[in-house]
């Protein structure tokens, strides 16, 4: 029972009331989409770094194209000093990496991404998350409903500050959590596959992320359960993130800057 009650704890979500985050209808007016999230495996060596700043247009729901930014100015600053990390776009359109030498933030420093488009300056700030390790990961035999595969995620919670979450469970498959209700304590919980990843090698990733964005990313895996999908590709309901216009306030972007300290583990899942 007390096994049940933590399953079910850790997927209950709240909402800040002190943060608001607007929801948008969409309207059929285009908006620039920046996605800016930044994963770093501090604990690995050599230090792996994934992400970058992707620039796209939104576009109608049901279009098989999005429209894709190629002629922006992208920087991140970090506003201890006001150095400046310029980026460029790769070879894959929309994307845009730094220019010359790897964005690698320190904890407690607040930085700025800007994004230049349209003669409209759009910025946002964020600080690197910690996070803790994934102890272990175990297949389990238990089951919600039919066709289904248990894997069990362990993990420690660092009892000396208020944490949350995000799990990455490959497949496009996220879950939000904080650590509220297992403050410092050794915990683990279940997930549940279905069987179509029987016999398949996973990642399983846990990332450090602020309360804000874990509203944010609440919401966005609320509305990927209704509507399918990747909860964070854009959705049919547009969710405002942390990007602000300073050009021009009611021409706002979507998406959201994010820096996260994460950890990795491996698994193969049994048939």
């Amino acid at each position: 029972m007390k096994k049940l009650i933590y399953i079910l704890v850790i997927l209950t979500t709240s909402i800040s009331c002190e943060d608001a985050i607007d929801i948008e209808v969409p309207n059929g007016k285009q908006r620039l989409v920046i996605d800016a999230s930044f994963e770093y495996y501090l604990n690995e060596n050599p230090v792996d770094i994934e992400g970058g700043v992707r620039l796209t247009l939104s576009a109608p729901f049901f279009d098989k194209d999005t429209p894709t930014v190629s002629d922006a100015t992208v920087f991140i600053t970090d506003l201890s000093n006001n150095s400046v990390i310029n980026f460029t776009e790769s070879t894959e359109p929309g994307f845009y990496a730094p220019a010359s030498t790897a964005f690698t933030p320190e904890f407690n420093t607040t930085y700025q991404l800007t994004v230049v488009y349209n003669n409209e300056t759009f910025i946002a700030t964020a600080q690197l998350i910690p996070t803790v390790p994934i102890d272990n990961v175990v297949q389990g035999d238990n089951t919600l409903f039919d066709d289904e595969t248990e894997v069990i995620i362990f993990f420690t919670d660092d009892g000396t500050r208020d944490d949350f979450y995000l799990f990455d469970f490959d497949f496009s498959l996220f879950l939000a959590s904080e650590d509220r209700f297992y403050q410092g304590e050794a915990f683990n919980f279940s997930y549940f596959y279905e069987n179509m990843v029987n016999g398949r090698n996973v990642t399983i990733k846990i990332l450090g992320i602020d309360e804000r964005y874990y509203n944010y990313a609440n919401l966005l895996i609320e509305q990927s359960e209704q509507e399918g999908g990747n909860p964070f590709q854009t959705p049919p309901a547009l969710l405002r993130g942390n990007i602000i216009n300073t050009t021009n306030i009611d021409n706002f972007a979507l998406g959201y800057f994010n820096l996260s300290e994460a950890n990795r583990f491996d698994f193969i899942i049994k048939e």
